[in-house]
């Protein structure tokens, strides 16, 4: 679905008097876009020095002929059509590249050039689409796939040395953008050799999501070339993902010829990678892999229906990674040298990440499948069923804080009086206060303790102005607020007659006709009417302050200033 082609010689001059024809094709269905990472054509009259023609397979569209120098928009083609034909002629000339081309389909709109590097971009966060066939571009990289790539690396080769795609197949990729390192090492990986490089402005740093360190429970091998290895290795269980540390180095017997060496991963795993490592006396130059999923059955790992060779050690470098592409899915691997120098040695890494558990088939009886499942189902059950009856819990308790915080509000507030209006029609309304929900409540109340007054001269207690005489069946009224006001005046306060602003003493009031002894049997009453007593005993008072009043028993009724003796003398004010 992708590719990259180039003029001959690029990026050198291309050579006269030549002439080039490809054809492009993609699926049925698709159409072809192209972009030219890099075109130099010497520019002559009607393109007699070189050009180049881009047409479909009909011949219907054509794109040229192209000379001298394309803009942007011009680098940029698109095709409504799955397959065209490229040509390329040059005749005399002196100078010119040549071009870069890379295609795809229309579903990889992001597509790049093998020439782009990581500077081209700003955004800390990149995804792009590379074709096939960068890895033998012309361009620098500095780094490895493990502390990052300095920023100014083709992008597109950078990430097939990472193994983040496929230099055959080529594909989606994703870089963030990060701080630079000091200094960047050189390493080889994928048949691409780095370059050592200094501090940068930014690196570039590819996310590879299956590409972790697996752990290996046992090792085996042909042979090894001491024999307190072989026994430790045998043996050997590792706990650690981090082979760099307390990993037994394997080296073949210098009398084997046909050395191998064999792993057994801890779980069935997805394979995307092989690291080995050499001494500086023994080490592999290349190898082939096998992989089993029993160590029954052994596969070879396969390229184009051929066997892949794969590179263990280039120029002094050690330390090589060989990404796999297409990745496999295996519990054992093993990797057979071809050719070593002194004797087969390496330390071997296998990046991937296990296998999920549930996708691999089960050897057990299907029985216990379904007793794995309805347990499963079942603690998950009672979870859940706990976390609903948590959840109630706390909701009534909440509830039951509100209730508590409710009833004792309303207790409160229950022996306040309500006020309510009452009156007969063609009448002035008047506001009573009454108490509700009270009954249970008189008992406890503290009246409050007032002065007893003087015994009148006839022998028995008169009314107060300010407390009627303690009978019985009477209650100390209440009040609904301070501003509450009766609509007429109690009983027991008569409003008084003009007289002098100090209160006359009880036990000088004369004694008068029109005063009526209250009897001394303890069983007097107010002389009520009955519409009018409430249930506690206590009188309403008259509608009408001014109407007549029935004389009462306990009571005794204020006279007139005239008829007072005029005992006190008064000094009219400055």
């Amino acid at each position: 679905e992708s590719g990259t082609l180039a003029s001959q010689n690029y990026p050198g001059t291309y050579p006269s008097n030549t002439w080039c024809k490809w054809r492009l094709r993609v699926p049925q269905g698709r159409t072809l876009r192209l972009l030219f990472g890099d075109f130099d054509v010497e520019s002559s009259p009607g393109c007699s020095n070189g050009s180049v023609m881009i047409t479909d397979k009909n011949g219907e569209h054509s794109l040229g002929p192209l000379c001298g120098k394309l803009d942007a928009a011009g680098k940029n083609v698109t095709f409504n059509s799955n397959e065209v034909i490229i040509m390329f002629k040059s005749g005399p000339h002196r100078s010119g590249r040549g071009f870069l081309l890379s295609y795809a389909t229309d579903q990889h709109p992001d597509l790049i050039s093998c020439l782009q590097r990581g500077s081209h971009f700003s955004s800390q966060h990149l995804s792009v689409y590379c074709p096939a066939g960068c890895k033998k571009v012309t361009g620098d990289i500095w780094g490895n796939s493990e502390h990052g790539y300095r920023d100014t690396s083709v992008l597109c080769k950078s990430a097939v040395h990472a193994g983040a795609t496929s230099d055959s197949q080529g594909g989606h990729i994703t870089v963030n953008r990060g701080r630079s390192l000091t200094l960047y090492e050189s390493t080889f990986a994928n048949g691409v050799l780095s370059k050592m490089g200094s501090l940068s402005e930014k690196k570039l740093l590819f996310i590879q999501e299956c590409n972790n360190n697996l752990a290996v429970s046992a090792l085996n091998a042909s042979s090894f070339a001491d024999k307190n290895s072989q026994e430790q290795t045998k043996s050997w269980n590792s706990r650690n993902n981090d082979f760099s540390h307390n990993f037994l180095l394997w080296t073949a017997d210098s009398s084997d010829q046909s050395p191998w060496v064999e792993m057994e991963l801890s779980d069935r795993s997805t394979i995307t990678g092989i690291v080995t490592t050499g001494s500086n006396e023994y080490y592999m130059e290349s190898y082939i892999f096998l992989f089993s999923k029993d160590r029954k059955n052994w596969k070879l790992y396969k390229e184009s229906k051929e066997r892949k060779v794969f590179q263990a050690y280039t120029d002094g470098h050690l330390r090589v990674l060989n990404s796999l592409f297409p990745a496999v899915v295996a519990r054992f691997v093993r990797l057979q040298p071809l050719s070593w120098h002194g004797r087969a040695s390496a330390q071997i890494q296998v990046l991937g990440c296990p296998v999920s558990k549930a996708t691999p088939r089960s050897s057990r009886p299907p029985g216990d499948g379904r007793q794995e499942l309805i347990s499963f189902q079942i603690i998950h059950n009672k979870v859940l069923i706990v976390a609903v009856g948590v959840a109630l819990g706390l909701m009534i308790c909440g509830s039951c804080v509100l209730a508590g915080f409710w009833l004792k509000r309303r207790y409160c507030t229950c022996i306040n009086k309500v006020c309510c209006t009452s009156g007969d029609q063609g009448k002035k309304k008047n506001l009573v206060c009454l108490i509700l929900h009270l009954p249970s409540l008189f008992s406890s109340l503290i009246l409050p303790d007032y002065a007893e007054p003087a015994l009148a001269p006839i022998g028995h207690k008169v009314g107060s102005t300010f407390k009627p005489s303690s009978e019985e069946c009477y209650t100390t009224p209440f009040t609904c607020s301070h501003y509450d006001t009766p609509g007429s005046l109690p009983e027991y306060a008569e409003p008084l007659p003009p007289e002098p602003e100090y209160a006359t003493p009880f036990s000088d009031q004369p004694s008068d006709s029109s005063i009526i002894p209250a009897p001394t049997s303890s069983h007097s009453q107010y002389d009520c009417p009955s519409h009018r007593v409430l249930f506690n005993g206590y009188c309403t008072p008259a509608l009408h302050a001014n109407g007549p009043r029935p004389v009462s028993v306990v009571y005794a009724e204020p006279k007139s200033c005239d008829s007072l003796p005029q005992k006190h003398t008064y000094e009219d004010p400055l």
